[in-house]
């Protein structure tokens, strides 16, 4: 379980997407099919294994659509859910309710998704101390829901955007003409509190990064052992992020180099999501 988020920053969200999925003239099926006096009482329920996230985007859908229904929160952000757990119950006007389901249970089941797979490599990773961390190739928009998710899984955050950390990439590289040009440009450029990170493919190059004022090294598609040797030239003097081709099969051997962080995209660009339903 970890903290909400202010709801000020995920309403606008919500918002739009119910606004996306209501179109021109709202839900016509239920306005037609469902008397205006009807009530519905059911559940949000699990059916299978994993961990359960976005939960308060799913609570806002329902409120946003109407305020007259009633969510009782049973499983929040963070908590492992089986199947046929209850995530949440919930009480209130019938057309409310069935015209937010789907957008609710997108939220739901897409964040538990990332926030599942998140979790299997974290537990992947044990009992070696690198941490598994997201990077920014999430889907537009939903960036700050989806880093959330990230959290309620276990693992923790790399850089929000482009402007809270310094990462020079090869392509950085190759058009400021080498490390040391980029790495100087960057520091000359920052306050105190920006942290610089660069991102190498071979040992040669981290012995030219290990003589500038970085405090990170991103080792990009090394194996393994090429991982375990870059770790022993750092020998802590810099944090060390692992990643390429990170997946469950692989994240174990990678944490064993002896790495601090494995970065992975996969957690928030192709998680399958965990399969959530409304039930009467």
């Amino acid at each position: 379980m970890i903290e909400a988020l202010p709801e000020i920053l995920i309403e606008p969200i919500v918002r739009a997407a119910l606004i996306e999925d209501l179109g021109r003239a709202g839900d016509i099926t239920t306005d037609a099919v469902i008397p205006r006096q009807a009530r519905f009482d059911g559940v949000i329920a699990a059916r299978q294994q994993g961990i359960v996230a976005g939960i308060e985007a799913t609570r806002l859908a329902f409120r946003l659509m109407d305020r007259d229904i009633a969510i009782t929160v049973e499983k929040p952000d963070g908590t492992p859910v089986g199947k046929g757990d209850v995530v949440a119950r919930i009480a209130g006007p019938a057309r409310g309710i069935l015209s937010a389901e789907r957008v609710a249970l997108n939220f739901a089941c897409r964040l538990s998704g990332i926030a599942t797979a998140t979790a299997r490599l974290v537990a992947a990773a044990k009992p070696h101390k690198a941490r598994i961390v997201c990077t920014r190739k999430t889907t537009p928009g939903l960036r700050v829901l989806e880093k959330h998710a990230v959290r309620a899984g276990g693992g923790i955050n790399h850089r929000f955007g482009l402007d809270d950390a310094i990462l020079i990439k090869d392509n950085h590289i190759a058009v400021a003409g080498g490390i040391r040009p980029a790495i100087e440009r960057a520091r000359a450029a920052i306050g105190h509190l920006v942290k610089i990170e660069i991102e190498v493919d071979t040992l040669v190059q981290l012995e030219e990064v290990l003589t500038l004022p970085v405090d990170a090294v991103l080792l990009d598609n090394m194996a393994p052992d090429t991982l375990a040797r870059a770790v022993t030239m750092v020998g802590g003097r810099i944090a060390t992020e692992a990643s390429g081709r990170v997946s469950e099969s692989t994240v174990r051997d990678i944490a064993a180099s002896g790495v601090d962080y494995i970065s992975s995209g996969w957690i928030t660009h192709s998680a399958p999501i965990l399969d959530l339903g409304l039930d009467v």
